[in-house]
């Protein structure tokens, strides 16, 4: 199962080391006045590495079809693609994502990496997740830096970094609070039951009993919002959209997040791939439900709304001996929300000739993806680009924002 859900709340969840997790942060002071923008962003980190030539195929590549082999989409056939444009189409599985793209309410960018280019798993989400140069350098992701960088305003979020799930993932941690939260099915605690262990704590761990409270507070926003009833099941795709509605729900509060992140596991596929079905498409079909989960619960505060899914690496152009795929390079970054300047396609596209693959194995990656992310956060939440590349992504001054992502 790529989903895990925690049955209580350990010590380690509640100080924010705690794979299913969503996180919420303060909103900016602009935010808050009347009738101004409510922004709302989610990353969706996709662990595994997700082969981008099979979730959106450059089918008018003379040279795909053939690299690509068995998992190769095409424009017909029994499963055909959901048409792009006259080059690129979208893996079947992914109706929902396929609407928002005509509503311009979707974009995509092929051909993206991060600057790490080497192909084990735990560096490169390490280098995704931390938004630094190498791995293992901080204890800190980018996107919990990029929270610490909101000015605080009068419409501060009351429970602060929300994790749904057993752990936060690395992309969340750090100087902003996270507080962790799971469904357990089990009836919440009077207020003597609480009472007298958060008195304890406040003793013996007062750190622990700030998370307490603070996890308390997450419980009583999801009671509120009728979260109770999602429960995790055994099917990936309904197991998936349940987790998007959840944290959907929590954004929704009018004092719940504005900022957070889910990180889906199971995207490894070196057997048994699949193309149009399979394998790979019933995750697909699982993340396209979750994107649908926010569209659906957020209402009228989707068209402020940006969901970003990212991955570590792509995988390699040439299908291998077990009909799946390597660790490869370059790869897609998938955005949808109501606050995007959608319906595109924005790919430097290399070409899959052999000479033009990377390593002569791997999509060749020509947009950075920290550009893409900071794009995001300049226009979507106001960070400025000097803080970008100082406190957000370190030593990235070269690596300009991404513009017109979001509507104006």
């Amino acid at each position: 199962m790529p989903w895990s859900f925690a049955p209580s709340l350990s010590r380690r969840a509640l100080l924010g080391v705690a794979g299913v997790s969503f996180v919420s942060a303060t909103i900016p002071r602009w935010a808050s006045a009347a009738g101004a923008r409510d922004p709302r962003l989610v990353v969706v980190v996709l662990r595994g590495a997700l082969d981008g030539l099979c979730a959106v195929a450059p089918i008018g590549d003379p040279d795909y079809a053939e690299l690509h082999g068995q998992l190769a989409l095409q424009w017909g056939g029994d499963h055909p693609a959901l048409k792009l444009d006259d080059f690129f189409g979208l893996n079947p599985a992914m109706t929902n994502f396929a609407r928002l793209y005509d509503a311009k309410q979707a974009l995509i960018v092929h051909a993206t990496a991060t600057n790490y280019r080497e192909r084990s798993h735990f560096d490169g989400q390490d280098v995704l997740e931390s938004g630094m140069l190498a791995p293992g350098h901080v204890e800190s992701g980018w996107l919990n830096r990029a929270v610490a960088a909101l000015p605080r305003g009068d419409r501060v979020s009351a429970p602060g970094a929300l994790a749904v799930g057993a752990t936060a993932p690395l992309v969340v941690r750090g100087p902003a609070p996270i507080l962790g939260w799971a469904p357990s099915g089990l009836a919440s605690p009077t207020d003597d039951l609480v009472a007298r262990p958060t008195a304890l704590y406040d003793h013996v761990d007062p750190a622990l009993a700030r998370a307490l409270r603070a996890g308390l507070d997450a419980d009583r926003i999801a009671t509120k919002q009728g979260m109770e009833a999602l429960k995790p099941g055994g099917d990936v795709a309904l197991t998936m959209r349940k987790a998007g509605e959840g944290a959907a729900r929590l954004m929704s509060a009018d004092d719940g997040p504005r900022i957070g992140a889910l990180a889906i596991d199971g995207w490894d596929t070196h057997a048994n791939e699949g193309g149009a079905t399979g394998r790979l498409a019933q995750w697909l079909g699982g993340l396209d439900g979750v994107f649908a989960a926010f569209e659906s619960e957020l209402g009228p505060r989707w068209k402020d709304t940006v969901v970003v899914a990212i991955t570590e690496f792509g995988r390699t152009a040439h299908i291998n001996g077990t009909t799946g795929t390597d660790h490869g390079t370059a790869t897609v970054a998938l955005l949808a929300g109501g606050a995007l300047s959608g319906g595109r396609v924005v790919a430097d596209w290399p070409g899959l000739k052999t000479a033009d693959l990377y390593e002569e194995r791997d999509l060749k990656p020509t947009t950075d993806l920290r550009a893409v992310l900071k794009g995001v956060l300049a226009d979507h939440l106001g960070l400025s680009a000097d803080t970008l590349a100082s406190a957000v992504f370190p030593d990235t001054l070269g690596v300009k924002p991404m513009g017109g992502l979001i509507a104006t």
